[in-house]
């Protein structure tokens, strides 16, 4: 288990206070959360600007993203659950209406890791490229969105 920090990014500050910080997360998630564009908590979506593996801490930088707000999805996922959520969402420039298209349930970390860092997926006959990917922590799901090829 490791540390994972969220620090504030502001152009031209030299502190970065933490928003959020988890004290026994496994590797696997750290590097799932690094894979992400977004992160979403407390009705919030932050931006992530970059990275960082300082000693016994893993840390992504993230600034409030102005042009994202959350989505009206539904509720949380239930808490406990023994697995790794992903929806594969059509993003749509222009709009706030990003449809589901499809749901993954993963027993492997490593797994879900594969398809959110993938540029493109298959589903249903269809091909998909990526646009972006966040962790929604407040419905404790991973959205890859993406665009029909």
């Amino acid at each position: 288990m490791v540390r994972l920090e969220y620090r504030l990014y502001e152009e031209g500050s030299r502190t970065f206070p933490v928003l959020y910080s988890y004290d026994r997360i496994g590797r696997d998630e750290a590097a799932l959360r690094f894979a992400c564009d977004y992160f979403v908590k407390d009705g919030r979506v932050y931006e992530k600007t970059s990275c960082a593996v300082e000693t016994g801490c893993y840390v992504v930088y993230v600034k409030e993203a102005e042009d994202e707000r959350t989505m009206p999805w539904g509720a949380p996922g239930a808490r406990g659950f023994a697995g790794v959520r992903m929806e594969l969402r059509e993003y749509r420039e222009g709009t706030a209406d990003y449809p589901l298209i499809y749901s993954y349930t993963f027993r492997d970390t490593l797994e879900a890791m594969l398809h959110l860092q993938a540029n493109y997926l298959y589903t249903d006959g269809r091909e998909w490229y990526r646009t972006s990917a966040e962790i929604d922590e407040d419905r404790m799901t991973y959205v890859y969105y993406a665009v029909p090829v």
